[in-house]
């Protein structure tokens, strides 16, 4: 299931407001930063989805004829935000798993 995305081609940004518009307003805020700036900085379009066990993938798509997608960068920069950004990807992970999938909380 998405949660957000950006897709550099269309200079645009998605938020799936009808599954997780109840997120914190500055939790919503900061995936949109990181969605627009890697797609800024590498091209194409990038995802970040829930699995269906309630992990987080973060996807990066470009078109076939874009020669200016760095796909090496987009690697790089995925890492860099699975590092950086890992206790806001926790917290995701847990909020989808307890709030959607209903699983028992566990710390």
């Amino acid at each position: 299931m998405v949660l957000c995305g950006a897709n550099a081609y269309e200079k645009k940004y998605f938020f799936n407001k009808e599954k997780f518009g109840n997120l914190p307003q500055s939790i919503q805020d900061e995936l949109h930063v990181i969605c627009v700036l890697f797609t800024e900085e590498c091209g194409g379009i990038f995802t970040i989805v829930f699995e269906p066990d309630g992990g987080i993938s973060m996807d990066t798509a470009s078109d076939e004829d874009d020669y200016y997608y760095d796909e090496i960068s987009a690697g790089l920069l995925t890492g860099e935000i699975r590092r950086k950004k890992s206790d806001l990807l926790e917290a995701l992970s847990m909020y989808y798993r307890t709030l959607i999938l209903h699983e028992p909380f566990q710390e």
